[in-house]
């Protein structure tokens, strides 16, 4: 449940860098942009994987670039859900998910589940994780 909480936060954070860099995305409030990342972050748990899955012959075609305009499609979806978040149309909202993508990626990529921070290595003996609390 940590581990939840601390993607959670890094969403947060992904969102906000989102809103500062690409100009048309735009949080009024703080508590806006707290319902933005929660509600977001259910969309994603919950409909992206069936939109993944009714989608795949797409995601296949297009070597994966349909999963960008999911990802796009849920941000803009959050902004007509949550009042004081806006997306102000289609390349904004492409814009933003590519961002948090790669930003909550890259972030999460040192995370486990359990919430520790993971450092993986290679030796020749095998692969080693050690965790950081």
């Amino acid at each position: 449940m940590k581990g939840f909480f601390i993607r959670c936060g890094i969403t947060g954070f992904a969102v906000l860098l989102a809103s500062q860099i690409i100009p048309g995305i735009e949080i009024l409030s703080f508590g806006s942009g707290v319902a933005a990342v929660v509600v977001l972050a259910f969309l994603n748990a919950i409909l992206r994987p069936i939109l993944y899955l009714l989608s795949a012959p797409f995601i296949v075609v297009t070597l994966g670039f349909f999963m960008v305009l999911i990802n796009a499609f849920l941000l803009y979806l959050v902004s007509g859900m949550v009042k004081g978040f806006l997306v102000s149309g289609f390349w904004p909202a492409v814009g933003g998910a590519i961002l948090i993508s790669i930003v909550s990626g890259i972030l999460n990529l040192w995370i486990s589940e359990q919430g520790h921070i993971e450092i993986v290595t290679r030796s020749p003996t095998g692969r080693k994780i050690k965790h950081i609390n």
